[in-house]
C-alpha cells in the first residue's frame, strides 16, 4: 500500500466553530444544507454553509447524547367547507431526533429520552432566543427494556412518516423503535448480538447501519469482537454473523453501495450480506473512518509519534487523493459536497475537492496518462471529457514511437474524436497495419464515411492481404447489412483489378448495374452477363439492358433481341400475355430502341418479332413509326456482311503472292456487284414490307391509321417511294396530290387511269381532276392529241368545263391542232343550238301565259263578276241566304265556312302553296351562303344566277344612300 500514489485531488482551508458555541460539542448531524451540534450542556446549534451561527435552542436540560436530521413527509389534514371535508396530503417537514439527558422529569420516569422537533415552526421564547417546536417526547427505556449506556445511535427513514430507530447499547442489545412517532403508534423490540468471544457476555454495540435492497431491510451491527446481520422485515428478526473481529466506536461507516467498512490498526474492511469483501491494509489506528464519492476518508492516529493524519484513499484508481497532518479529530461530516473535520478544540478542516479539469492537468504534467484515463472513468465523466484524456495519452506515446499502444488509445476515442486526426499521424506507409487497425474499428462501429471505407480497401490491395479483404468485403452486421459504403468499395476494388470482390458485394447487396459493369467493361463475360440478366425481376432486368444493351446488342444481337421479347411479352405468362391491362404493366419495346442505334438490322428483327406476337400493344403507333423509317430508308448497315467480306478477302499464301493479288481484285470487283445487288434486292424487299405495312395498319373500317400519317408521307417523299405516297394521298382524298405525282413522274396513261378512278363523281370522286388534268396538257408544251381527245370525252360527258374555257386551256400549247377539239367544239355548238331554240319556245310560252293573266286580272278590276252557281262548292246543296260569293267563282253557305270567310277552302291550299314558295325565295336570297353554294355547285354557275333574277328575287334593290356592307351580306328583299 505505500506504492500507492499520492495527489493533492483536494484542497483544505481551516475555520472555527462560531464563538456562540461554548459548550463541549457531544454529537453533529449534516444534511438539508445545514449542520446541527449537539453539546453537553443540552442545547442544540444550527450552523448555515458558511458555519455561520443561525440560532441555538435548549434540547435537553442534561446533555446531548445523539442527534439527527431527517427528511419526513408527514400527512397534514385539511378541514375544507362547512361540512369539514378532510384532505390528507403529505407534506415534507425537517425533523431533528434528538436523544439526551434530562434531570428535571420526575423520578418514576427515565432520564434518557428521544425528542423530535420540528425545525420548521420555530416558538418564540423571547426577545433573543427562539426554539422549535418539540411534537413528540419518548422514553427510551421502560419496565420491559431495562436501562443501559447508549453506544451507537441511527435514524433510517422507511417510509414517511413511519421511522426505524436503531440505538446500540453497552450491553450488546439494540433497541430498536419502529413506527410514526410524531402520533406515537410506534412498536419496539430488541435485537441481541452473539458474543464471538466465549467467557465474554457483554460486548457493547459500537457502530450500527442500515441495509435496504428491494424488500429486504438489514442492519448491520459492529462490536469489538464481531459483525453481525440482523434480516428485521421478517416477522421475527433473524441474526447471522457474518465475521468474529469487530472494531471499536468511530471506524464504522456505510458505503453509498450499502456496504459496511470497518476500520481496523491492520486495515480496512468491507462486508456485504455474505460476508466480509474487500480489504484494504493500511496500516494505523482508525479513529474515524467515512465515505464521500467514492473515496474511503480515514483519520489515521500514529502510535508511536500520537499525530493524527487525514487520509482521502481513490480505492479504484489505487492513489492517494489527499493527505494531511490534523490535530485530534472528534467529528467527521460531508456536507455542500466537502468534508468537514471538527477537532477537539473546535476548530474545523473544511476539505474540498477540486474539479476535474485541475486534475487532470495535475496528472498530464506528470504524463500519469493511466491514471487519469481512470480518474475520468471511475467519477463517470461525459464521454467527450474521457476522449479527450485517451487522445493526449496517444498524442504522448505517438511522441515516444509506441505507435501500437497509441492506436490502442485513439481507437478507444472513435466516435468522438475526428477520425482524420488519427489518420494523418498513421499515412506514413510504414504504419500502414496500424492505419489499418483504425479503420477496421471505424467501420465495426458504423461511423465510416466514403473515404474512410476508400482508403481501407486501398490499404488492403497495397498490403495485398486477400483474406482481410474477404472477411471485409463478407462481413455483416446484426440485420444482414454492410458496415461500409457500398458504391465505393465496388469502385475501390474494380479499380484495383479486385474484379471478383467488387463482383460480390454488387450482387449481395443488389446493385445491378455495377455487376454488370464490371462484366462488360472489364471482363468482356458477354454470356454471363445475358444469364444474370436472365434471373433478375423484369423491371430490374428491363433497367440494365436500357444502361448496358449497347454492349450486348454489338456482341450477342440474337440473345439480346430473345431477352427484350421476354421482357416486353412475358412469353413465360402466356396465360395472361393477351391481356391489354397486363400488356400495359409491361416494357415497351419502344423504351429500348436507342440501344439499336448503330444495329438498325437487328432493331427491325425485333420488332418485326414484337408485332408479330403482340397485336394490341399500346405503344403501336411509335412501333409502327420505327419500322416505317427502318423499311423506307436508303441503306442499312449489316455488320454480318462486312465480315464476310473481310473473311473472304483474306491473303493468300506468300508464295502464290502475284497470282493472289489478281485473284483479290477479280473476286473483290464480283464481290462488289454481289453486294450492290443484293442490297438492291433486300431494298426492295424492306419497301414492299413498308407498303404491306402502310395499308394493314390503316383498315378500311378506321377512320385513322396506327402510325403517324405525317410522318409517313415525310418518309415516303424523303426517300422517293412513290407507292406509299400515292396510297397514302389516295386514303386522305388529296386528289390533286396524287395526280401531282402522275404528272411529276409523266406517266400520262397512269394519271388518266387515276382521273378515271378518282374523277367520277357517281362514286364520290372529284370530277375538277379532269379540269386540272386538261390544264396540264394545255401547258405541256409536246403533242398529246391522244390523251387530249380522252379527256375531253370525260370533260363533255359530265359537263365540267364551258367550251370557252377549253379552247383557252389547250391553246396554250403550240403542239395541239384545231381538229384536236373539232369534233367536241361542233358538238357542243350543236347542243347549244337546241337549247336556245328550247328556250324560245319556253319564252313564247311565258308570255303568253302572262297576258292571260294580265287581261283577267284587268277584268277583275274594271268588270262586274256574275256568280251563277246554285250549289254549295262545300256541301253541294242548293245555297239560300246567307251565302258568301269569292271573286274565284266558288260559292258557299255561310254556315259551311264557319269562321273562315276571308278565303276560299278550294283555293286556299294553292295560294299557301306559292305564299310559302315566295316566303322561301325571299328568305333564300338574304342567305348569301345558300346562294354561292349553288353557284359553286352547279355545272353551269350562270344559270343559277339567271334564275334568281328569273324569280324576281334579286331584280330590285333599295335606292336609299350607298352605305358600307352589313356584317350579314343579305340581299335586300325590297318589293317584289
Amino acid at each position: 500500500m505505500y506504492q500507492w500514489r499520492k495527489f493533492d485531488f483536494f484542497e483544505d482551508k481551516k475555520t472555527k466553530i462560531p464563538e456562540e458555541i461554548e459548550g463541549e460539542i457531544r454529537c453533529c448531524s449534516s444534511g438539508r444544507g445545514r449542520i446541527v451540534l449537539g453539546c453537553r450542556d443540552g442545547t442544540v446549534s444550527l450552523l448555515d454553509r458558511g458555519l455561520q451561527h443561525n440560532y441555538s435552542f435548549p434540547a435537553h436540560s442534561s446533555s446531548v447524547l445523539f442527534l439527527q436530521q431527517l427528511k419526513c413527509c408527514l400527512p397534514v389534514v385539511y378541514l375544507i367547507g362547512q361540512n369539514f371535508m378532510a384532505l390528507l396530503l403529505n407534506q415534507q417537514r425537517n425533523f431533528l431526533v434528538t436523544v439526551g439527558e434530562d434531570e428535571q422529569l420526575p423520578p418514576q420516569k427515565a432520564a434518557v429520552c428521544l425528542k423530535v422537533f420540528d425545525l420548521d415552526k420555530r416558538q418564540e421564547e423571547g426577545s433573543s432566543t427562539s426554539a422549535p417546536e418539540c411534537i413528540q417526547i419518548l422514553r427510551i427505556f421502560t419496565n420491559q427494556f431495562s436501562e443501559a449506556e447508549i453506544t451507537s445511535f441511527l435514524v433510517f427513514e422507511e417510509a414517511p412518516p413511519i421511522i426505524f430507530i436503531a440505538l446500540g447499547l453497552e450491553n450488546g442489545c439494540i433497541y430498536c423503535i419502529q413506527g410514526d412517532i410524531a402520533r406515537e403508534r410506534i412498536k419496539r423490540f430488541k435485537l441481541e448480538v452473539q458474543n464471538g468471544q466465549p467467557g465474554k457476555v457483554h460486548s457493547p454495540i459500537t457502530g450500527i447501519g442500515f441495509r435496504v435492497d428491494g424488500q429486504a431491510f438489514q442492519l448491520f451491527a459492529v462490536t469489538p469482537s464481531s459483525v453481525s446481520l440482523f434480516k428485521v422485515e421478517a416477522q421475527t428478526p433473524t441474526a447471522q454473523t457474518l465475521d468474529y473481529i469487530g472494531s471499536e466506536a468511530g471506524s464504522v461507516a456505510m458505503t453509498d453501495r450499502s456496504e459496511l467498512i470497518i476500520g481496523r490498526p491492520e486495515a480496512v474492511y468491507f462486508y456485504e450480506i455474505d460476508g466480509r469483501g474487500p480489504c484494504w491494509a493500511f496500516e494505523g489506528e482508525k479513529k474515524l473512518v467515512g465515505w464521500f464519492r467514492g473515496y474511503l476518508l480515514c483519520v489515521i492516529a500514529d502510535q508511536r509519534t500520537g499525530k493524527y493524519t487525514f487520509i482521502i484513499y481513490d480505492l479504484k484508481n489505487r492513489l492517494i487523493a489527499h493527505s494531511i497532518a490534523v490535530q485530534e479529530v472528534s467529528h467527521m461530516l460531508c456536507e455542500w459536497g466537502n468534508i468537514l473535520l471538527i477537532m477537539t478544540d473546535k476548530s474545523v478542516l473544511l476539505v474540498v475537492e477540486k474539479d476535474m479539469e485541475s486534475k487532470l492537468d495535475m496528472l498530464f504534467k506528470k504524463n500519469l496518462y493511466p491514471v487519469a484515463i481512470n480518474l475520468v472513468q471511475s467519477q463517470q465523466a461525459d464521454a467527450v471529457a474521457t476522449a479527450e484524456v485517451l487522445r493526449k495519452y496517444g498524442d504522448h506515446l505517438y511522441s515516444k514511437q509506441s505507435y501500437d499502444e497509441a492506436m490502442a488509445q485513439y481507437i478507444h476515442t472513435i466516435g468522438h474524436l475526428e477520425p482524420s486526426y488519427v489518420i494523418q499521424k498513421f499515412l506514413d506507409a510504414q504504419r500502414i497495419h496500424n492505419l489499418t487497425n483504425y479503420l477496421e474499428k471505424l467501420h465495426e462501429k458504423g461511423l465510416a464515411s466514403k473515404d474512410h471505407t476508400t482508403l481501407l480497401l486501398n490499404c488492403y490491395t497495397k498490403l495485398k492481404d486477400v483474406e482481410k479483404l474477404d472477411i471485409f468485403i463478407k462481413s455483416e452486421d446484426g440485420v444482414g447489412e454492410h458496415k461500409f459504403d457500398v458504391e465505393t468499395a465496388i469502385k475501390v476494388c474494380r479499380a484495383a483489378n479486385y474484379h471478383e470482390h467488387a463482383m460480390y458485394v454488387a450482387k449481395k447487396t443488389g446493385r445491378h448495374e455495377w455487376y454488370l459493369k464490371i462484366l462488360l467493361e472489364g471482363l468482356d463475360r458477354y454470356e454471363e452477363a445475358l444469364q444474370y440478366i436472365n434471373s433478375l425481376e423484369p423491371n430490374q432486368a428491363g433497367l440494365t439492358v436500357k444502361e448496358y444493351g449497347k454492349i450486348l446488342i454489338e456482341h450477342k444481337p440474337k440473345e439480346t433481341v430473345q431477352i427484350l421479347m421476354r421482357l416486353c411479352t412475358e412469353e413465360g405468362e402466356s396465360a395472361r400475355g393477351g391481356s391489354s391491362s397486363f400488356l400495359a404493366m409491361l416494357p415497351s419495346p419502344v423504351d429500348f430502341i436507342n440501344i439499336f442505334v448503330i444495329h438498325p438490322q437487328s432493331l427491325m428483327e425485333f420488332l418485326e418479332n414484337y408485332t408479330n406476337k403482340v397485336k394490341d400493344s399500346p405503344a403501336q403507333v411509335e412501333i409502327h413509326n420505327t419500322l416505317l423509317e427502318l423499311y423506307l430508308s436508303h441503306d442499312l448497315d449489316f455488320p454480318s456482311l462486312a465480315q464476310t467480306g473481310c473473311s473472304e478477302n483474306a491473303e493468300p499464301t506468300a508464295d502464290r503472292e502475284s497470282s493472289a493479288v489478281v485473284m483479290s481484285r477479280t473476286q473483290s470487283n464480283g464481290k462488289i456487284r454481289s453486294d450492290d445487288a443484293s442490297l438492291e434486292r433486300d431494298r426492295h424487299e424492306r419497301r414492299q414490307k413498308g407498303l404491306v405495312l402502310l395499308k394493314s395498319a390503316w383498315p378500311s373500317e378506321q377512320e385513322q391509321p396506327q402510325y403517324d400519317v405525317d410522318l409517313a408521307i415525310i418518309l415516303c417523299e424523303m426517300n422517293s417511294f412513290n407507292e406509299g405516297l400515292l396510297y397514302l394521298y389516295e386514303k386522305l382524298k388529296l386528289y390533286k396530290e396524287v395526280i401531282a405525282c402522275y404528272m411529276q413522274a409523266h406517266d400520262h396513261e397512269g394519271l388518266i387511269a387515276c382521273c378515271k378512278r378518282l374523277g367520277d363523281s357517281g362514286k364520290g370522286g372529284d370530277p375538277s381532276l379532269w379540269a386540272r388534268l386538261l390544264k396540264y396538257f394545255g401547258e405541256l408544251g409536246e403533242d398529246c392529241s391522244r390523251e387530249v381527245k380522252e379527256v375531253l370525252t370525260y370533260v363533255e360527258r359530265d359537263d365540267i368545263l364551258p367550251p370557252i374555257l377549253v379552247l383557252q386551256t389547250l391553246s396554250r400549247n403550240p403542239c395541239l391542232t384545231l381538229s384536236v377539239i373539232k369534233d367536241y367544239i361542233a358538238r357542243k355548238l350543236e347542243q347549244e343550238s337546241k337549247m336556245i331554240e328550247e328556250d324560245h319556245i319556253a319564252i313564247e310560252k311565258y308570255q303568253e301565259e302572262t297576258s292571260s293573266m294580265r287581261k283577267e286580272i284587268q277584268d277583275l278590276r274594271t268588270n262586274a263578276r256574275i256568280f251563277q252557281l246554285s250549289k254549295c262548292s262545300a256541301c253541294t246543296f242548293t245555297l239560300d241566304l246567307p251565302t258568301v260569293h269569292f271573286m274565284c267563282m266558288h260559292s258557299f253557305h255561310q254556315r259551311c265556312l264557319g269562321d273562315n270567310e276571308k278565303e276560299c277552302p278550294e283555293c286556299a291550299p294553292e295560294y299557301r302553296a306559292v305564299s310559302e314558295m315566295k316566303r322561301s325565295l325571299e328568305q333564300n336570297s338574304k342567305s348569301q351562303d345558300y346562294f354561292f353554294q349553288q353557284v359553286r355547285n352547279s355545272k353551269d354557275g350562270f344559270s343559277i344566277v339567271a334564275e334568281y333574277f328569273g324569280k324576281g328575287i334579286i331584280s330590285k334593290t333599295n335606292k336609299g344612300p350607298i352605305e358600307a356592307p352589313s356584317q350579314t351580306n343579305e340581299y335586300s328583299n325590297g318589293n317584289y
